[in-house]
């Protein structure tokens, strides 16, 4: 477990940044907005994927930006799909893999297979055949890219949308104070198939997020990883704040880092005091418009699920300081 600040945690950071692979296979000139915490995010984890593995990713921000016709950012086989298809497309890829080996046809080592998603084609369009394809146990891994709204198609709101968001389409006014619903639960979702191996990531902990990518497509069978993707775009926030904004969401209890192996929690990443929620939300002006009782709420909200993953990982409560972002 990672401990903020700890010499273990810099002679590991060290120790890291030497052994990680200078292959690129998501290369640099593709089309993201400044800032997008998604496109590095999805450069670190294409480095855990490696050269061997086949790419279905859906309809999405990702999607968009780095395979402009005749040009690709993948250095992988990659496969365009529609939002709500794309596990299925992987579920078969992975069974044609199979079939293929079976009658001693495949030529080299059997490639990886991995399934791509925003929030949108994977929390909601995409989670039909998503929790089909994870109960079916089909040897592949789906990684999401959550940056909490429709960002490609014009910042509308998703089941990932955090409660208080203001997005197109739950505009906070005199009637509404944006989005009124908690953001879906897609981990507890995937951990309830029973897969052997789900995990949450994060662009502020690189190497966290590389070593779980490289777990999770080394597990036979199912995985499953939520990517936290700061969106400068949507989230209202500087672009210079995208690292930021992803360690704060960890430090505030937002986005805990954690992974469930064959069913046991464990946090990967531990704040040794909770940073305020409001530290987390000020920086974003998706936020802006909340008033002190809205932002006691989620302060409330947040912790007392925190306290309740603590208490699967049989990890310690974190004691709760008041740290205000200036002094971070």
């Amino acid at each position: 477990m990672e401990k903020f600040g700890s010499a273990e945690s810099t002679k590991f950071d060290t120790y890291a940044s030497r052994m990680m692979p200078r292959d690129e296979f998501f290369t640099s000139g593709h089309r993201s907005c400044q800032g997008c915490g998604e496109a590095l995010a999805v450069r670190w984890a294409c480095k855990a994927i490696g050269k061997e593995a086949i790419i279905a990713h859906a309809t999405g921000c990702m999607e968009i930006v780095s395979s402009g016709m005749p040009q690709t950012a993948w250095m992988n086989p990659w496969i365009h799909v529609a939002f709500e298809n794309t596990s299925a497309v992987a579920s078969g890829v992975e069974s044609a893999l199979r079939i293929l080996e079976r009658k001693g046809k495949l030529k080299g080592p059997m490639p990886k297979v991995v399934a791509m998603g925003g929030d949108g084609a994977t929390f909601d369009i995409g989670l039909q055949s998503l929790s089909g394809a994870l109960e079916r146990g089909h040897n592949f891994t789906y990684l999401c890219w959550d940056n909490e709204a429709y960002m490609n198609t014009g910042i509308q709101r998703s089941s990932a949308t955090p409660f208080g968001a203001m997005t197109t389409t739950s505009p906070p006014g005199k009637r509404s104070f944006g989005q009124s619903t908690w953001k879906k639960d897609m981990v507890a979702i995937a951990v309830a198939h029973g897969i052997p191996y789900v995990a949450t990531a994060s662009p502020g902990y690189l190497f966290d997020l590389y070593f779980k990518v490289k777990k999770a497509i080394e597990t036979p069978g199912p995985a499953y990883i939520n990517i936290l993707s700061v969106c400068p775009t949507g989230w209202r926030s500087a672009t210079d704040l995208t690292v930021r904004l992803a360690r704060l969401a960890t430090e505030t209890a937002v986005f805990p880092l954690f992974e469930v192996v064959d069913g046991k929690y464990r946090l990967t990443v531990e704040p040794p005091k909770i940073r305020p929620v409001r530290d987390y939300l000020k920086p974003q002006g998706r936020f802006r418009h909340l008033r002190d009782p809205e932002v006691e709420f989620i302060q409330k909200q947040t912790m007392a699920r925190y306290k309740l993953l603590l208490e699967k990982c049989q990890a310690p409560f974190a004691e709760f300081a008041p740290v205000h972002l200036r002094e971070g």
